[in-house]
């Protein structure tokens, strides 16, 4: 349970006061839970550090968990941050995978191994995990991002900025929010990045190819400095077609002030001002007299003129509609197979824009660590939060390949217990017995269980996902017991609430005993009990000795096998799924060579054979990454000495890429206490070793 609440705001606000002025088109259920929950505060949990990457002066984190939890402890601590950038859920309905690739077996021969340095991606055995759905409602979407947002905003400093990166989905309800919690004379841009050519495929449509960011302060005294580029700018560079003595290359801007200001209405060398004055005053103009700066005409009825030197012209100030940064390129050095993956060029330019060397950029929903990448490598401090395990685990290796220093923390919030709550989501019905789904019920309700004396037993299951849910307090017991409840069928005798974190058991169960209105049964269940019999450790076998291969004696962990239930499961999963489409393809036809037509509906071809994945006896080729701790012997991680295998078997060593494959071990200089492995779907398990 939290420790305690930190207050959102010091005068609360009312709470979606705005969407409730557009009845006819929003309408939302749930907006007195937003309001009570900005009246009760963040939840503030114990925040747990796991891991330290360097010496960390500028205090760095990393944090594994919920935006409105991590910015709980943030305000707590009084850490104020200067740039927010965002990139949510688009409410799109989508669901993300991360295509999980077997590694080379470091016991092949090595033959095999010079011909697979010649392999192509796409054969490279692989299979996908889903990792996050993005499936929302907008009621249940937009409550819990002005939840997220008013968060954010309380530990956004006086001078900060936020940029909040969307699409077409949603783009627009969001639009409404940040004006009511920022203000909308806070409100500096909407920027149109544009990120692809266009859609190849003919649809009844026009292609999408934009986004949206929307840029806002969090006043009026903020940081900006705009940003230049040169990039299409052929037609301006014909314009400097002057050559002074010296060879360099100049354009004239006229010196007239663009309001009247009698200060700049002087006569300078004899040449009159205009209408409204210079827009130099005379000490600025005598200065540029001096550096060959100005132009004066023979007839002295006409103008002074500013040079502008081409050799000086950083480019044109950039507007909102941003065509010059791409995707990213498939082959592109900077691509992690993150789905969500930014561009750095992208991140470079807003922070580059609205924060300063020093300053402290937040990203709250952190993907692919592409804010704090860029962030670190343009001299900024950082903080990278997200949910997902996959974020955490691809962000810390993107940074200490940067040779980034920051720590890692995981927030106790019991969300963070399990490493990927979308798939947690997914497999509720098989964790929870009897579990089904009832097409009676409302979809506040996860299905329902059967009993033979009660009947129909509904059964609400917290979303992982969403932090507005998963705390069990009097506000959500509330709607539970008079909304959901009350829409119950008239012959349900009890229901069954789930809960992974609760605000207090006597307190919640006495609130609902004192409540006159609910004449049914509500049992309370701790989601955990259920979660925790699905957690299964990784085995691992490995030999640990002393070498003295050179001048400085080295110590070896040899990992001699590798077996994980998970992994193995998900395999198993995608043989069968192959094998099934392979059996029905083949019912369809019986020729396997033929002209396939695709206006012949009656005729589909034969797919592809199905080659399954097979892992050799050792397990070897399950492994991602191994790091060992020669520092600690529990506690905060610390990675003395680490390797990554990449997806075509090469390894990282510690931060440096080579061409080598892994051979099956890891080396130290100094004596290892503790070894970790990551499988290759992210599952991390810790050893202690006796050498």
């Amino acid at each position: 349970m939290a420790i305690r609440y930190v207050p959102y705001y010091p005068d609360p606000i009312e709470g979606q006061a705005i969407l409730d002025n557009f009845k006819r088109m929003l309408k939302y259920k749930g907006a007195g839970d937003v309001k009570k929950r900005l009246e009760r505060g963040m939840p503030l949990y114990e925040l747990k550090k796991v891991e330290t990457v360097g010496e960390n002066p500028n205090g760095n984190m990393v944090i594994r968990g919920e935006c409105v939890s991590a910015c709980a402890y943030l305000k707590e601590q009084g850490i104020e941050v200067d740039l927010v950038y965002i990139d949510p859920p688009f409410a799109s309905g989508a669901d993300y995978a991360k295509k999980v690739y077997i590694r080379r077996n470091p016991k092949v021969a090595e033959a095999i191994a010079r011909a697979e340095q010649e392999m192509d991606i796409e054969e490279l055995k692989a299979f996908e995990e889903k990792m996050y759905g993005d499936v929302w409602d907008k009621e249940k979407y937009l409550n819990w991002m002005y939840e997220n947002l008013m968060a954010i905003k309380r530990v956004m400093s006086e001078t900060a900025s936020i940029y909040v990166h969307l699409d077409y989905h949603i783009g627009h309800y969001v639009k409404v929010l940040l004006d009511e919690i920022f203000g909308e004379d806070n409100f500096r841009t909407e920027i149109i990045w544009k990120r692809k050519q266009g859609n190849l495929g003919q649809t009844r449509q026009y292609g999408v190819v934009t986004d949206s960011v929307f840029f806002y302060t969090k006043s009026n005294e903020y940081y900006f400095n705009p940003p230049l580029s040169k990039e299409g700018q052929e037609e301006y560079l014909k314009r400097f077609k002057y050559v002074d003595e010296n060879g360099r290359r100049y354009r004239l801007s006229p010196i007239i002030s663009p309001s009247y200001s009698p200060s700049l209405i002087y006569e300078y060398k004899g040449y009159k001002p205009p209408a409204n004055g210079w827009s130099l005053s005379k000490e600025t103009m005598e200065q540029y007299e001096k550096e060959g700066r100005l132009y004066f005409p023979e007839d002295k009825n006409q103008r002074i003129q500013r040079k502008q030197f081409l050799d000086e012209w950083e480019g044109s100030p950039i507007q909102n509609l941003w065509t010059d940064i791409y995707v990213i390129n498939p082959v592109a050095a900077e691509r992690l197979d993150y789905a969500t993956q930014k561009p750095e060029a992208l991140l470079e330019r807003i922070i580059k824009a609205s924060s300063n060397e020093g300053m402290l950029v937040a990203d709250f929903f952190g993907g692919s660590g592409v804010t704090a990448a860029v962030a670190n490598k343009l001299g900024r401090c950082f903080i990278h939060c997200d949910i997902g395990i996959n974020s955490i685990q691809v962000t810390r290796d993107r940074l200490a390949a940067d040779k980034a220093e920051f720590d890692i923390y995981e927030i106790k919030d019991g969300v963070s217990l399990y490493r990927n709550p979308v798939q947690t989501m997914d497999n509720l019905k098989k964790l929870i017995p009897g579990l089904k789904n009832e097409d009676s019920l409302d979809s506040f309700w996860e299905g329902a269980v059967s009993d033979s004396k009660l009947g129909l037993v509904p059964v609400y299951v917290p979303n992982l996902m969403d932090s507005s849910s998963k705390l069990l307090d009097k506000v959500m017991m509330f709607r539970i017991m008079h909304e959901a409840i009350p829409e119950l069928p008239s012959n349900v005798k009890k229901v069954i609430v789930y809960y992974v974190d609760i605000d207090n058991l006597e307190e919640i169960q006495k609130f609902i005993e004192d409540d006159e209105d609910v004449n049914i049964e509500i049992e309370l269940r701790d989601l955990k009990d259920v979660l925790d019999d699905a957690v299964f450790e990784d085995y691992a076998e490995f030999k640990v000795s002393k070498v003295q291969e050179s001048l400085i004696p080295e110590y070896k962990v040899e990992i001699t096998n590798f077996q994980s239930d998970r992994v193995s499961r998900k395999i198993d999963e995608y043989n069968q799924k192959g094998y099934a489409n392979t059996l029905s393809a083949s019912d369809e036809t019986d020729s396997e060579d033929y002209n396939y037509n695709e206006d012949d509906e009656d005729i589909k071809p034969r797919k592809k054979k199905f080659t399954p994945i097979l892992i050799s006896e050792t397990g070897l080729e399950l492994i991602e990454y191994i790091s060992l701790d020669c520092t600690n012997q529990d506690g905060v991680w610390h990675s003395d000495s680490e390797i990554k295998i990449d997806k075509l078997g090469y390894v990282t060593v510690n931060g440096t890429k080579t061409k080598d494959f892994w051979d099956g071990t890891i080396k130290c200089e100094k004596k290892p206490l503790r070894l970790k492995i990551r499988n290759i779907c992210g599952d991390e398990t810790i050893w202690e070793l006796s050498v």
